[in-house]
């Protein structure tokens, strides 16, 4: 019998603490796809996706080494809706791709839930794709902090990446679990621990 395995959108605000809670379905023995990490080998030197990329935006957004030079082109894209948007046009096809071919792998592999670890979730339309939808959110005034402290950005820096995405109502109006996190870890974990009790209940449902 093909295997269904349940698969889970994350996602949230930058600064929110997806990462942390990525960290903590891993370390529960789930399966987690990091989007980020596919993003960064759709445009590695040589690619396709790269030489489109450049091809939009001139040769400054490449390293020496020809691949993405990352925080120039986190720059550009943060000023620029528009050029935002044709960035998510070139490269999100590119990341649906590749994600939605490790999930079948992950499936035939026998995984019941799969966790997708993905910022941009909605806007490549591959929530689509998800049984469910987990988003983080946190204060505006706490993910600030952490993206000035994370991302050695200026105030001004991490406001404009802050003000480039969704409001808490974008997310909590679209997800099936919205986890606050703004009381620390334990009640984070907490959250958590909910929502994934409510996943394998279905995930169980499901298999039978």
């Amino acid at each position: 019998m093909k295997n269904n395995g349940l698969l889970v959108g994350l996602t949230g605000q930058t600064g929110a603490g997806k990462t942390t809670v990525s960290g903590y379905l891993t370390s529960l023995g789930y399966r987690v796809i990091d989007a980020d990490i596919v993003a960064r080998q759709v445009v590695a030197g040589g690619g396709e996706c790269i030489a489109e990329l450049a091809e939009n935006f001139g040769n400054e957004i490449l390293l020496p080494d020809k691949t993405l030079d990352r925080r120039k082109m986190g720059d550009i894209i943060f000023a620029d809706k528009e050029k935002r948007a044709l960035l998510n046009k070139i490269i999100f096809p590119y990341i649906q791709r590749e994600i939605l071919g490790e999930v079948e792998r992950m499936r035939a592999d026998g995984a019941p839930v799969i966790f997708l670890d993905a910022p941009t979730l909605f806007e490549s339309g591959i929530h689509k794709n998800c049984d469910k939808i987990i988003s983080v959110i946190a204060p505006e005034n706490t993910r600030l902090e952490r993206i000035i402290t994370r991302d050695k950005l200026t105030q001004e820096r991490a406001l404009s990446r802050i003000r480039a995405q969704h409001d808490d109502d974008f997310y909590t109006s679209r997800s099936d679990y919205v986890i606050v996190n703004e009381e620390g870890l334990s009640e984070l974990r907490e959250q958590l621990d909910i929502a994934i009790d409510k996943i394998e209940l279905l995930s169980l449902e499901r298999a039978q």
